[in-house]
Formats: C-alpha cells, structure tokens, sequence
C-alpha cells in the first residue's frame, strides 16, 4: 500500500497537479551539464556513496559499543542526519534564500520518499531474499512518529513560516533525539 501511495504522490507531484509545485518567479535556467556528463556523474557518485553507506553501516556496531547508545537511537537519529546531509545543505541554502517552499519541499519530500518508498522497497526485498524485515514499530515509535507529523501538519499548513516555528520544528527533533537516547532497544525483537 505504502509503495502504491509513493506511486500517487509522484503521479500528482508531476502530472496531475504540477502546477502547485512550478516556480513562476524564477526565470528557467539553462543545463550547466550535458546529458551524459551528469549521468556519468551520477553513476561514479552512486558507486562511491554505496561504499561509504556499506563502511558506514558497518561501524553501527563500534558505535553502539564505545557510546553506549541503542541500535535504535543510532538508527533513527544519527544515520539520518549522516545520510541525508546533502539534503539539509540543500534545504537550509534554500531556506536562506528565502525560497521556503523549496526548503519545505525538500524536506517533506525526502521524508516521504523514505516512508513510502525505501521503507516498504526494502521489506519487499527483504522477502525476496528471505531476510525477514517487518513494519513493526511498538507503541513508543508510533506515538513519536504520530505526534512528530501532527506538529509538522500544523506548523507548514498554513504556508507560511517564521523563526518561532522552525525553533518548535528543531526543539521536536532534538525531543524525539533526547528521547531514543534513553530509550532501550527492545531485546524481543529481530
């Protein structure tokens, strides 16, 4: 269901309602890269990101070890931040240009491609080779999970944004952060 509502969302974002998404007060900019080149790019960039993501996952353990953290706070706090800087770079250089639907967009974005794509992607080819990967979460991830979007629903509603609100935005996530810190890894689960 989660991979078939990501289908939606790229159908609407790109189709049906591509109009919500244009930019009309930026003039078009013309490609600084031919075709090919970017694509080569893409591929040698992609190789080398796999090897530092594979070194990467496999220092979780020496982490988990010498700080003394869950799986789960490593998990869901500093793998993000790591694996996703490029994205905040992105995000708050946008965000100080004062192009806030761009920031918000890439924000919000990335979080759905995570939730309704490689989440799901990923127990899908957990299946495929037999490696059991469930969407599992006990009653603590859910109710952090819930809340954390009710606060983002309410603060980028509106459409617009002020400090007060990025503030709420960043004392949520270092809540959520402060709050895996001390919450133990449930031992029952594979």
């Amino acid at each position: 269901m989660l991979l078939v509502i990501y289908v939606m969302y790229l159908l609407f974002q790109l189709r049906t309602h591509a109009f919500l998404y244009n930019d009309t007060e930026e003039a078009e900019e013309e490609p600084r890269l031919n075709f090919w080149f970017a694509v080569g790019t893409l591929v040698i960039v992609t190789v080398l990101i796999s090897f530092c993501a594979d070194y990467l996952v496999s220092s979780i353990e020496g982490v988990v070890e010498n700080w003394n953290v869950s799986k789960t706070f490593v998990g869901l706090i500093l793998l993000p931040i790591v694996g996703n800087a490029a994205e905040h770079v992105t995000a708050i250089t946008a965000a100080l240009k004062n192009k806030m639907d761009l920031a918000i967009g890439i924000a919000v974005g990335s979080s759905m491609q995570i939730a309704l794509l490689v989440t799901p992607f990923l127990v899908v080819l957990g299946w495929i080779l037999d490696k059991p990967l469930t969407l599992f979460f006990d009653i603590f991830e859910t109710a952090v999970m819930f809340m954390a979007m009710l606060i983002v629903n309410y603060l980028i509603g509106d459409g617009k944004s002020n400090w007060l609100e990025g503030a709420m935005l960043l004392a949520t996530y270092i809540i959520i952060g402060l709050s895996f810190w001390v919450y133990p890894d449930n031992q029952t689960k594979d």
